[in-house]
């Protein structure tokens, strides 16, 4: 499980320190536009987070625009040529595509945890 990650309504808050200026800092992860957040104490970082993701899907409503960033169904993956011919060996054993066997092994790990 990752640290430093704040979570409302299914959006995840990446969450930073500045030691020099005191505070902590996030962002909201998977939405199109740059969305921050800041607060001095942990109750004010989580309520300064919670504002922000109410505000912006608020705002995108009465924009009539997506709250989420969209995504294309489509990522560059880069493994090693050793790991690339195992998957390509277990996917011909399979009788599956390439494609079809990384989908289904990151489904697994998506839908699995």
């Amino acid at each position: 499980m990752m640290k430093d990650l704040l979570t409302y309504k299914g959006f995840i808050g990446s969450v930073h320190f500045s030691a020099d200026d005191q505070v902590s800092f996030g962002k909201i992860e998977g939405f199109n536009d740059l969305v921050t957040f800041e607060g001095k104490a942990v109750k004010e970082l989580v309520d300064a987070f919670h504002h922000v993701v109410d505000e912006h899907i608020n705002d995108c409503e009465k924009e009539n625009i997506p709250v989420e960033k969209s995504y294309k169904g489509s990522f560059n993956i880069r493994p090693t040529p050793d790991l690339h011919r195992r998957l390509s060996v277990t996917a011909k054993m399979k009788g599956v595509s390439l494609n079809q066997l990384i989908h289904e092994a990151l489904a697994g790990v998506v839908y699995n945890e």
